[in-house]
């Protein structure tokens, strides 16, 4: 008897292990299944500017021109920035002018390739093979579609702006003329444009080595803003009428 109620005490404390082992795996489970939701929520609460979800060079395109922006291949942006800065110098601080550096350099290559078809005869060496080259219908198509996507779209911003219905939008446009007016009376097209050119350059590079400090300060900045446009819409912009008088309307 007393053999009986051991082998039934023995039985009990395996089921009770059982059922402990199986909790225990079980919540093990629960927690690695909360680990990575967890992780993926922190992920998606982090504040990236301009609200991208891509890394800089997949939102810059991700091909060869986002290598350039980037620096992926030192020496491919070293020469385009060395191209433009010589552009830059030479239109600017030697005063040429850009009609006139076309045509020499199209008098240059004219010549030259004119002068080899006839010597290389007696240099026994082949003229330079000219490549047929036309342009296709689908490059035309593809630029006119792209043009008349961007006409479009900046036709639509102008006519609601016109018809009164979307004060943001004037503010915007607006504020934006008038920046591009006082930078331009700073200098002429040709230094502009460099500057431009120089800061994509050089302002994606230093955001993607830098991101996770610009971040967090471009989301106070955000959130100051947003507080001071709340309070500049309550103030000046919901008194503003916008849009026909219902009156006029009804009339």
């Amino acid at each position: 008897m007393a053999d009986h109620v051991e082998e039934r005490e023995s039985i009990i404390e395996k089921i009770v292990e059982k059922i402990h082992d199986h909790d225990s795996s079980s919540s093990s489970d629960s927690d690695d299944d909360k680990k990575p939701s967890d992780h993926s929520s922190f992920e998606a609460k982090v504040f990236r500017l301009f609200g991208r979800e891509k890394p800089v060079h997949k939102v810059l395109g991700g091909g060869k021109s986002a290598d350039v922006l980037l620096w992926r291949d030192r020496k491919v942006s070293a020469t385009v920035v060395g191209f433009a800065t010589a552009v830059w110098v030479l239109f600017e601080l030697l005063e040429y002018h850009l009609l006139t550096l076309a045509c020499h350099v199209l008098i240059f290559l004219l010549a030259s390739l004119f002068l080899w078809a006839n010597v290389s005869t007696f240099i026994n060496k082949p003229a330079p093979e000219i490549p047929e080259f036309h342009i296709s219908d689908d490059i035309i198509l593809g630029v006119v579609s792209t043009l008349r996507i961007e006409i479009n779209f900046a036709i639509g911003v102008l006519r609601d702006i016109l018809s009164g219905r979307d004060f943001k939008k004037f503010v915007a446009v607006v504020a934006g003329l008038w920046l591009i007016s006082v930078v331009g009376s700073w200098s002429n097209f040709l230094t502009l444009a460099y500057i431009v050119f120089v800061l994509l350059q050089t302002v994606p590079y230093l955001y993607e080595k830098h991101e996770d400090r610009v971040d967090p300060f471009a989301e106070k900045a955000f959130i100051e803003l947003k507080k001071q446009y709340v309070v500049f819409d309550e103030k000046v912009l919901s008194k503003i009428p916008i849009g026909p008088l219902k009156g006029n309307k009804a009339a």
